[in-house]
């Protein structure tokens, strides 16, 4: 998995809001975002884990598995929804990555309002495009040049056994933002995060909370889905979703193996 950048995801949020100002749909009564935080016991954190340590060893991890990693295919669909369920605007296909920096999407089916599709989905796709080749160059990577972490313990989340912090971010920028995140105890690669951006996005959007997933595939931890529940001045509340399946990575080098290898 790359080092994690927020440019593009909450560029989202910013479309989904003007989307939602343009096309002035009614949204449903508020509902609370449950997801953002588990249930499961937060317990102590190992005596050898700090601030300085865990940044070190999710930056070498990180570098490792972007090295080893020279491809991916994957089905991904992009969803806008309102609060009861209802897919207001759709956009499915194909995304290739081949490394370093080149991404491609071929549309398979569409469906729901064009203006939403037109407005919100086709430009978060293309911005996603146009970053991974670098011609955006905000920096919101999860590093100590943009976060501060505050410890706080062990977290069971599905199958993995996450290292819990608070991520704080050292400027109010709305490319970066503050929450919590949870990183694998073993391959110190990131597995959920929650939060919302560090500064407003715009005068249209009051609020904006997401969670993001991740999931290991051969040894690399990629996108699983993103959720974003985007409150919006005077028309209500929209869901952005974007689910990551089918996942097939193509020419990767033994990840594993890698980063034993620089440990020793």
């Amino acid at each position: 998995m790359p080092i994690v950048k927020f440019r593009v995801f909450l560029v989202a949020l910013i479309l989904v809001g003007m989307m939602a100002g343009t096309n002035r749909a009614k949204a449903q009564a508020d509902r609370e975002e449950s997801s953002a935080d588990l249930t499961a016991p937060v317990e102590p954190l190992p005596p050898d884990i700090d601030e300085s340590r865990l940044f070190a060893e999710m930056l070498v991890h990180n570098e490792l598995r972007n090295a080893a990693l020279i491809g991916y295919t994957e089905v991904r669909t992009y969803q806008v929804t309102d609060l009861t369920g209802k897919v207001r605007a759709q956009e499915s296909g194909q995304m290739e990555y081949r490394a370093p920096d080149r991404k491609t999407f071929v549309t398979t089916s569409e469906s729901g309002s064009g203006l939403v599709r037109h407005m919100a989905l086709k430009p978060l796709i293309a911005s996603e495009i146009e970053a991974a080749s670098g011609k955006q160059h905000h920096d919101s990577s999860i590093t100590p040049a943009n976060y501060t972490f505050e410890l706080l313990g062990q977290q069971q989340v599905g199958p993995y056994q996450c290292f819990v912090v608070r991520a704080i971010p050292r400027r109010a920028d709305k490319y970066l933002f503050e929450g919590k995140v949870w990183i694998d105890v073993q391959d110190f690669a990131i597995v959920r995060i929650a939060g919302h951006p560090a500064k407003k996005l715009s005068f249209w959007i009051e609020r904006a909370d997401f969670v993001r997933q991740y999931q290991k595939i051969d040894g690399f931890w990629l996108s699983q889905k993103d959720e974003t529940f985007v409150k919006v001045r005077m028309y209500g509340r929209k869901v952005l979703i974007i689910d990551h399946q089918n996942y097939t990575v193509t020419g990767a080098r033994n990840t594993e193996e890698s980063v034993q290898n620089a440990e020793n």
